[in-house]
């Protein structure tokens, strides 16, 4: 055994020289090949592409598989960090809808041990978006309902979401809404949780700017914005917005209605408060006190004649 060992790596040696020798030779000849700058030598290259390459397709499908599975491993791994920030989001849904829900019970139990009644009479017709008034200078839509619908002017108008406008005129058929964004708009809110009262002013822009605020310092970004109900121009407690800082460094509110999708508005029936004609009525009168006794004479002659000695005794 350790015989044919010996005689195999014998022949064999000599063998894997040659074929080494034979693969260098044939590299240096490919090599100057390539490097030869001649016409027939670029002639004979081209035809040498022409006729290797095309069959060499075969060794390239493995190359192009093992890219295709490379793109698709990276994609599925966006994916995957893809659902996994979804799940966290969905967790943090359910923590937020788990709060809602007990925030929602708190409150309609303290509703019923405070005896709240609200306001049944605050109801709201839905009316169609029929155009707009198309000017940079003037913001305003037209409904398509009016006073055959019980439309009054200076009702409140929502969009579902938050405070849209006021009613300012009424038709038969039809009725304008002057927007938040109107430069007539002049809407008394409140800021929540300061409850600060201030004036949401319209300049034609998408977030009015706040006025007449009291305590600025007190008013943060993100402070929710609603109708304090003062004049009587709106109902107490419609959402308006949220409080944002503008460019110019002024207090503004990022309005919660979609202006730019408005289809539908609802009207809301807002009645006027009951008014109070005689003042007197609430104001309980204090019984009048009876008037002091006079003093009788005989204590005032006491008087003077106590006096008169002390005024000698002092001119002395």
């Amino acid at each position: 055994m350790a015989k044919k060992s010996n005689q195999s790596d014998i022949y064999a040696r000599p063998l894997r020289r040659l074929m080494v020798g034979i693969l260098m030779l044939c590299l240096f000849l490919i090599f100057l090949v390539w490097r030869i700058d001649s016409p027939r030598v670029e002639r004979f290259r081209a035809n040498l592409v022409d006729r290797v390459v095309p069959s060499f397709d075969w060794a390239l499908v493995p190359v192009t598989k093992m890219v295709g599975m490379v793109e698709d491993f990276q994609s599925y791994q966006r994916i995957y960090e893809q659902n996994q920030e979804l799940r966290r989001e969905l967790q943090q849904m359910k923590a937020w809808k788990e709060a809602a829900l007990q925030l929602e019970q708190e409150n309609a139990q303290l509703l019923n041990l405070n005896n709240v009644r609200l306001d049944a009479q605050l109801s709201y017709v839905t009316g169609v978006v029929l155009t707009d008034s198309g000017s940079p200078f003037r913001q305003s839509v037209l409904l398509n309902i009016g006073a055959r619908d019980g439309i009054i002017d200076g009702w409140a108008t929502t969009d579902g979401l938050g405070l849209a406008g006021r009613i300012s005129g009424v038709g038969q058929k039809t009725s304008r809404v002057i927007l938040l964004t109107d430069s007539n708009s002049r809407v008394p809110i409140m800021v929540q949780p300061s409850g600060q009262t201030a004036l949401l002013v319209g300049d034609n822009s998408a977030a009015p700017p706040i006025e007449f605020l009291e305590s600025p310092e007190k008013v943060r970004p993100g402070d929710r914005v609603v109708s304090s109900g003062d004049g009587g121009v709106f109902p107490a407690g419609l959402l308006v917005g949220h409080v944002a800082m503008g460019t110019d460094r002024r207090l503004r509110v990022r309005l919660s209605a979609d202006y730019e999708r408005l289809e539908f508005l609802r009207v809301l029936r807002s009645h006027p408060g009951e008014k109070v004609d005689d003042d007197g009525a609430l104001i309980v009168s204090t019984p009048a006190l009876p008037p002091l006794p006079d003093p009788a004479p005989e204590n005032i002659e006491d008087e003077a004649q106590t006096e008169a000695p002390a005024s000698e005794g002092t001119g002395g």
